[in-house]
């Protein structure tokens, strides 16, 4: 896959370096995190079945009503949303996938709120 931006270029590297690795299953679901400039998503995956079991980002009607808000602050929302809904299903460990992008930030936030949400890594 030819990139021109040189930055999207290494994430994609990383990205599929860090998927080698890591497979989501029934068991133990992959937590995928994307990020944009303006917002953050993140689904909960059985790659076995190629299933999204659980989705939150900060696009949800749940967490659009804070509008001053810091982005890692709507990140860590995100990620005590998401643990939430897994809970729901009775999904309690997750792999967590940081889809290339370095672990810290907004992702960490995520990954932290998740935690706090009652998520095992």
């Amino acid at each position: 896959m030819a990139v021109s931006n040189k930055k999207v270029a290494a994430r994609l590297r990383r990205k599929r370096s860090i998927r080698k690795r890591i497979s989501g299953s029934a068991e133990r679901p992959r937590l995928s995190v994307f990020r944009s400039n303006r917002h953050i998503y993140a689904q909960v995956i059985d790659d076995r079945s190629g299933r999204t079991l659980a989705t939150a980002s900060t696009l949800h009607a749940e967490l659009t009503d804070a509008k001053d808000e810091k982005k890692t602050e709507a990140a860590a929302r995100v990620g005590k949303l998401l643990a939430q809904r897994c809970l729901a299903q009775n999904i309690e460990a997750v792999v967590f996938d940081r889809n290339g992008f370095i672990y810290h930030g907004r992702v960490k936030a995520l990954a932290d709120g998740a935690r706090e949400g009652g998520l095992r890594f």
